[in-house]
């Protein structure tokens, strides 16, 4: 039980650590639609939005780097490992990044093409997922990578989680500008903790007049943005995986807890059984005895 409460206290911690994210978040996204929006939609020139022919493709696997949390780390093992073999047989190179030591435990015993590894604390910050993102970035656009493909728990609730993968660079624009959020919050409703989530709109596009000149072209103004929007996608997704793997360990601590329950009460019930049969044993003697000697 005490382990479940700690766990829930990190849950809350990493909850709060998305929340205070938002407000960069919001005006990254605002300011991104607006410089767009004022650039007509081109983005030729723009390599982070440039789609190309893809031959290889990087993972980036987020698991943790403790276990008693369930299948929270096997379910994402076995999902890159499926992963990578899809996309193999499609006939394209792959070599991963991994973020978490149970899953650079288990792919660098099993030989798999490891680019670089990093290791997922309790309480990611912005300096160990700028690390990630550099990596990431500095390999897509140095041309060692065609696309990276991000692999992380999403965070569903205190009861589950699901194993997802997608797209992370090239980024997609009108994902950028027009995709909206999610938030979550640990309660202790009616002494039970719940998760309540609420649904964001996307930050509207802010707004520049025509007659704006800026100091830099716009274009190079969206290269020096969406290093910070990936570096903020990267923090993001580990807050929410860290989440995933509390959750995953509450509700472990919290089977653990309700199995030791039932184990003792059944073994506490054979042994009544037991002394309850070697007393009527005793009492058959003695009356067996008593009844010789009438």
């Amino acid at each position: 039980m005490a382990m479940k409460l700690v766990a829930a206290a990190k849950v809350r911690r990493a909850q709060d650590a998305v929340l205070a994210t938002r407000p960069f978040s919001e005006t990254l996204q605002s300011v991104f639609g607006g410089l767009i929006s004022r650039m007509g939609g081109d983005t030729a020139d723009i390599p982070l939005l440039t789609q190309r022919e893809v031959k290889k493709v990087t993972l980036a696997v987020i698991t943790g780097d403790r276990g008693l949390c369930g299948g929270y780390n096997s379910f994402m093992i076995k999902k890159a490992e499926a992963r990578f073999n899809e996309l193999n047989e499609a006939g394209l190179d792959v070599d991963m990044v991994l973020i978490g030591k149970k899953a650079i435990s288990y792919f660098e015993r099993r030989g798999f093409p490891i680019r670089k590894t990093f290791e997922c604390g309790q309480n990611p910050d912005s300096k160990e997922a700028l690390a990630i993102s550099e990596e990431l970035l500095n390999t897509y656009l140095s041309g060692e990578t065609d696309t990276i493909e991000l692999l992380y728990t999403q965070f569903v609730s205190l009861i589950a989680s699901q194993p997802s993968v997608r797209t992370l660079v090239p980024f997609s624009a009108s994902e950028i500008s027009q995709k909206g959020d999610e938030v979550f919050s640990l309660t202790s409703s009616s002494g039970d903790f719940e998760v309540e989530r609420t649904e964001l709109d996307a930050a509207e596009p802010q707004e520049f007049p025509n007659d704006m000149i800026f100091e830099q072209d716009p274009t190079q103004i969206v290269n020096s943005i969406l290093p910070l929007y990936l570096n903020g996608q990267i923090l993001r997704t580990l807050q929410e995986s860290v989440a995933s793997e509390l959750a995953a360990r509450m509700q472990s601590m919290q089977s653990a807890s309700d199995n030791a329950g039932a184990l003792a009460k059944d073994l506490s019930m054979q042994y009544n059984r037991a002394r309850q049969a070697a007393v009527t044993q005793e009492i058959l003697e003695i009356v067996s005895g008593a009844a010789a000697l009438e």
